[in-house]
């Protein structure tokens, strides 16, 4: 081994390490700076249409719950806290906050420290069932923003912060944009085994390492099967896919990435062909595997977190039967793609090998789950970005416009293209769960 070889292996490391420094380490990209908001879009920056389509959901949950002394509203990787922020906001918007705000309901933190404090002077309008002297919502919401950057100075106080996910939850934990920033190892299939890729972090130059642990083989195994490998039941999604793949391919030998719609630009659910890309000698090897089995782990530790009510999972994804060849793995700065060079200085991401995910969280619920597009999941919760009826123009122009540029922030929120092609996964605990299916 050369001495140039020698430094190069001393530099480089696992992509799982490599990732865990860069975005949650000292100075690392999700705990320091102004926050994700500024380097990518998601759902939540999108449109208040989002949250007020989580506020439905709190709804539901609530009734399915039969209606708590407290209702938990978790949200994990909650960024600058912009999901929970707009939450309260739409609950102080709603029908009969005079009546609460008149009877003094302002409430403070929870001194326990658990779920924090609840949403004051707002109600989110009169109890369903008809049960006059149910405490209003609002005086039973709890909201809490789980995140390892420091908290905002302006968050409101009714918003509780946490560097870990709080236990005994009884209502709603949301994840949104959260698994897919879980560090995982990357493994290159080459000589019939698969091996780690190793990364520098200071150059994203990557090289390969040694065989993939026992518990990382199995998972590849179960869930990450060789590309050309003999399947159960071939899909033309899978053709596809597969052509796909090969024709986008750089002359650099890499290929298929994710595209995280970022703030600004034009990407969407996947890349263009050309995309900024790892850069990486030609090895000789074979396919790329994102490792998802810390993904798994953090899902399911995530849902038993619940004791009841429901976890909600929403992130970019693929299937076992639709695995991308080369991967997803890329970076984000400044509302661009970039390479996703572990230094700190870029979002680092990767899609969920979002079937294995719901697996692990089925173990631990012991309850069915539900898995579908962000679509079916924000249309059956009343937000399906139907254009309003041209007659309304007529009768109240002021009312179409404003109809219209809502019906446009939920086409985004809905685009199959875009944030559209999210995937929700809906995981039940201790409730039934047929409340909770798309319907």
């Amino acid at each position: 081994m050369t001495h140039a070889e020698s430094c190069a292996e001393r530099m480089s490391t696992r992509w799982r390490d490599a990732m865990g420094r860069a975005l949650y380490g000292p100075g690392g990209f999700f705990v320091s700076g102004s926050g994700p908001a500024d380097h990518f879009r998601t759902s939540v920056h999108a449109s208040p249409a989002f949250a007020g389509a989580l506020l439905r959901l709190v709804k539901q949950v609530d009734a399915a719950l039969g209606h708590p002394e407290r209702l938990d509203v978790v949200d994990v990787g909650a960024g600058r806290g912009e999901l929970l922020r707009t939450l309260a906001a739409l609950a102080a918007a709603s029908d009969d906050t005079a009546g609460f705000a008149a009877s003094g309901g302002a409430v403070g933190s929870d001194p326990s420290g658990g779920a924090g404090g609840a949403v004051a002077a707002a109600s989110l309008g009169p109890p369903s069932g008809g049960v006059a002297d149910r405490e209003p919502l609002v005086r039973r919401l709890r909201l809490t923003a789980v995140e390892l950057a420091p908290r905002p100075d302006d968050l409101p106080a009714e918003i509780a912060w946490s560097d870990e996910i709080p236990g005994r939850i009884t209502g709603l934990l949301v994840a949104t944009e959260w698994l897919d920033n879980v560090p995982l190892d990357v493994a290159v299939h080459t000589g019939g085994s698969w091996r780690y890729l190793l990364v520098d972090p200071l150059t994203g130059e990557e090289s390969v390492g040694g065989q993939v642990s026992p518990a990382d083989a199995e998972w590849l195994a179960t869930w990450w099967p060789v590309p050309g490998a003999e399947r159960d039941s071939p899909s033309d999604l899978d053709s596809a896919l597969l052509t796909s793949v090969t024709d986008s391919r750089s002359s650099t030998g890499s290929g298929f990435r994710a595209a995280r719609p970022a703030e600004g630009s034009s990407l969407t659910a996947r890349s263009r062909p050309g995309c900024p890309e790892t850069s990486h000698s030609d090895h000789g090897i074979g396919a790329r595997a994102e490792i998802g089995r810390t993904r798994d782990e953090a899902w399911a530790e995530a849902v038993r977190k619940v004791d009841r009510g429901l976890a909600l999972a929403v992130d970019y994804g693929h299937l076992r039967e639709n695995r991308p060849v080369d991967g997803t793995l890329t970076g984000y700065r400044g509302g661009r793609q970039v390479p996703p060079v572990p230094d700190g200085s870029c979002d680092v991401t990767a899609h969920v090998a979002i079937d294995s995910v719901a697996s692990a969280g089925e173990r631990v619920a012991r309850c069915a789950y539900a898995l579908g597009p962000q679509r079916e999941g924000l249309r059956a919760l009343g937000a399906d970005g139907g254009r309003p009826p041209l007659s309304l123009a007529a009768s109240d122009p002021a009312g179409y416009v404003r109809a219209l540029a809502a019906a446009s922030a939920v086409a985004e929120l809905t685009d199959p293209a875009g944030l559209g092609g999210h995937w929700w996964l809906r995981q039940p605990v201790g409730t039934d769960p047929v409340p909770f299916m798309a319907r």
